[in-house]
């Protein structure tokens, strides 16, 4: 009997101790987890051009494009007149660089993940007096350029026959401002968006 009695007294705490150990789940938590849509998917990839198709309508050419946070090079191609002399042909490769730059990616470029960050509408010219042969101003200031657009004609002059095959680029804006000498490294072409071109003031011709 007293052990009987000794057990009975448990029965009518058993709810209780249900509702206790049904309390110690893991409770809805308040903090948000809402993150945001979820990164849509930048291939950044192209099928390859036919060059001599390209070389057929113009000047095979590579320009900068944005593709994620980075910049990518894309075939185009620019026309120059044959018989051209060798300093108005560096601007005329320069001023189709930038309009190649300016235009809006194919749709086949759009579904990869291509955008640019040139505006269409400026313009390039030669030197000045007094500005060394190979220095090239722009219509805008480069110093008005976003991050993204100066990375851009940055890298896609450099790499191209508007320069002198240095790898880098002397621009200025328009009027008597001053120039400057640009470089395309490997951090401007990783994030350009964070990353200014190297340059350095150029002083005289």
């Amino acid at each position: 009997m007293r052990g009987r009695r000794s057990k009975a007294w448990l029965l009518p705490a058993l709810p209780v101790l249900a509702g206790l150990l049904a309390g110690c789940g893991i409770r809805s938590t308040q903090v948000p987890t809402d993150f945001g849509a979820a990164p849509s998917q930048v291939t950044c990839s192209l099928a390859q051009p036919d060059v001599s198709a390209q070389a057929s309508r113009g000047l095979p050419v590579q320009v900068f494009l944005l593709c994620g946070s980075s910049l990518v090079a894309v075939d185009r191609t620019v026309r120059v007149p044959d018989g051209t002399a060798d300093s108005q042909r560096r601007v005329l490769v320069a001023q189709g660089l930038l309009d190649q730059l300016a235009a809006t990616p194919s749709a086949v470029e759009k579904e990869a993940g291509y955008t640019t960050g040139v505006r269409g509408g400026m313009t390039v010219g030669g030197p000045r007096a007094g500005d060394p042969d190979d220095a090239l101003r722009l219509s805008t200031a480069p110093s008005d350029l976003t991050s993204y657009a100066l990375a851009q004609v940055v890298c896609t002059f450099s790499d191209s026959a508007a320069a002198e095959g240095d790898g880098s680029v002397i621009l200025g804006g328009p009027g008597r401002g001053p120039l400057r000498r640009y470089e395309c490294t490997d951090e401007v072409r990783s994030r350009p968006g964070s990353e200014q071109p190297p340059s350095s003031r150029v002083t005289g011709g």
